[in-house]
């Protein structure tokens, strides 16, 4: 089977193809899994394309969605023909007992789905949503789930609450999508004019250009009649947190997911205290979570949007795409 693996010390001219054995039957309590597609991750980039950041001959990519062959003795919850996707914390499967480090995510600390075939336990995946095709499964995994969990099971998402999202990468598509499906309303930003005219018949109510209103938690104020957001999905981090809290209501969620503009920076607590809002940070999702998310889309029929799809061969290409930011929603790989 073909297969990437990360040369160390790692980098994007780094991913190599190679021709390996297929994995064994499955034993116990295990699936046989033909992956399909992968999607892209701001985590994976993290992953691939620095020096160190993995160990050598690390096969990457955490998101993996395909069509289960065999299952071993044991196995009940899924069939031969099934189409399934995985998890990204494959030992977190219920509960409050939360991970706080990747050294057991697929792609990281463990081999993710960057190759044809996987013989692993049952319970690293849920079915996929009916009708889906791979491409659109495998961006459940990462940025789909964490958008449910930022609204729906950590924020409480309600009809009529007003949700900010931030960009256009696969994480703040999803955010928007949701929300409108369950009635909440939306303000979106972006750099783009052509990305905010996008988000616009999407559905977001108001949209804003960061770089022409760099004050955007005030205008998000102006938007709600000097109210504030209830929920803002925060995917920047250091460059784009106060202006997160400045658009919150008193009392609002602020998710925060995402480190695109750095690893840390200043907070206004005052102003965070004042308003008496909740800043809560979270890494994708349980597989609970996983279940629920996929009988949501099933009962919404909501669909991702994917901007293109590379071949795993092309896997460097792709993440050389996602660095450049030109991308609208999710990058896929066909495998």
């Amino acid at each position: 089977m073909r297969q990437i693996t990360i040369e160390a010390p790692g980098g994007l001219d780094r991913l190599r193809l190679s021709d390996v054995p297929e994995p064994p039957a499955p034993g116990p309590g295990e699936i046989r899994v033909r992956i399909r597609a992968s999607s892209l991750n701001y985590h994976d980039y993290l992953v691939a394309s620095r020096e160190g950041q993995a160990e050598d001959g690390r096969i990457p990519m955490s998101d993996g969605a395909g069509t289960v062959e065999a299952v071993g003795p044991g196995v009940t919850e899924f069939a031969p023909g099934d189409n399934v996707v995985s998890c990204f914390f494959p030992d977190w499967q219920d509960g409050t007992d939360l991970p706080s480090d990747f050294r057991r995510v697929p792609g990281d600390g463990i081999d993710g789905y960057a190759r044809e075939w996987v013989t692993l336990p049952a319970d690293r995946f849920t079915l996929a949503p009916k009708g889906w095709s791979h491409e659109e499964a495998a961006t459940i995994t990462t940025a789909g789930l964490t958008a449910w969990r930022a609204l729906v099971v950590d924020g409480g998402l309600k009809p009529g609450d007003v949700v900010a999202v931030l960009g256009t990468g696969g994480v703040s598509i999803f955010a928007l999508q949701l929300a409108r499906a369950m009635g909440a309303r939306v303000i979106a930003t972006s750099s783009s004019d052509e990305k905010l005219e996008r988000l616009r018949v999407m559905g977001a109510e108001h949209v804003i250009n960061y770089r022409k209103t760099p004050e955007w938690g005030r205008e998000m104020r102006r938007l709600t009649g000097g109210r504030g957001v209830d929920l803002i999905v925060e995917v920047g981090g250091a460059a784009t947190l106060a202006q997160s809290i400045a658009a919150g209501r008193a009392g609002a969620h602020i998710a925060l997911i995402g480190v695109l503009t750095g690893m840390g920076g200043e907070v206004p607590t005052a102003l965070l205290m004042a308003r008496q809002q909740r800043l809560q940070g979270l890494v994708v999702g349980s597989r609970r979570h996983q279940r629920d998310f996929v009988a949501a889309l099933d009962a919404t029929g909501l669909r991702p949007v994917i901007d293109r799809s590379f071949d795993l061969a092309d896997l460097a290409d792709a993440f050389r795409h996602q660095e450049s930011g030109a991308h609208f929603g999710k990058i896929c790989v066909t495998i």
